[in-house]
């Protein structure tokens, strides 16, 4: 069963939105590397007191966790985008099947179905 192209598009459009949306919070506590799609979390200078630098600390190592979860989120959709253009998308990257449609308007990026999941 092929995706209907408007049921397509409109995943498509889900994705772009995501992508943006993922590339915007990235941008707020980190900066891009040469690498394409690897980011490296903002560090800001030391302040003059201990308890300046603890907080600032504390806020690089929480940033660092969450650049790692948006990170991988948007590898997962820009994943998804590429296998729309290359007509991979919905087929399990596991074992071929089909990927349920509810499955994907649940969660556009998905790459396998839900048995291999």
């Amino acid at each position: 069963m092929a995706i209907e192209p408007a049921v397509l598009a409109e995943l498509k459009d889900r994705l772009v939105k995501e992508k943006a949306e993922l590339e915007k919070e990235l941008a707020q506590i980190a900066k891009p590397t040469e690498v394409k799609g690897e980011y490296e979390t903002n560090f800001d200078q030391l302040g003059s007191s201990e308890d300046d630098n603890s907080v600032e600390a504390e806020e690089y190592v929480d940033n660092r966790a969450l650049e790692g979860t948006l990170e991988k989120q948007l590898k997962e959709v820009s994943d998804a985008l590429n296998r729309m253009e290359d007509g991979t998308y919905g087929s399990c990257s596991n074992c071929g099947q089909e990927i349920s449609l509810e499955r994907l308007k649940a969660y556009p990026a998905a790459k396998t179905c839900l048995q291999c999941k």
